[in-house]
């Protein structure tokens, strides 16, 4: 998983928002049960924070490893939310 991420740069800390997006938007947010790099009760609070739809599933913090298709199950989940109005607008062509 390390040798996939690339470095950050700091100047990220200095950023500002100034309306964080899941204020406005719906998000889905899958909690890995066994997650030891986010405790489970961390990702909690953080998807009850941003009124997101939750999905529990057993694994640890590379969810997407362990479990591939709960990951694509529920990014499917949010593309149809997403398309059946929730907040999506068609662009004007």
């Amino acid at each position: 998983m390390a040798d996939s991420q690339v470095p950050w740069g700091v100047a990220a800390l200095c950023g500002k928002i100034s309306e964080p997006a899941w204020r406005a938007k719906p998000s889905w947010y899958l909690i890995a049960t066994e997650d030891k790099g986010i405790p489970p009760e961390a990702q909690h609070a953080m998807s009850k924070r941003a009124g997101s739809t939750v999905v529990e599933v057993k694994g640890s913090h590379a969810v997407y490893v362990s479990q591939p298709e709960a990951v694509a199950a529920l990014i499917q989940e949010a593309a149809a939310g997403v398309r059946g109005g929730i907040a999506f607008q068609e662009p004007d062509l």
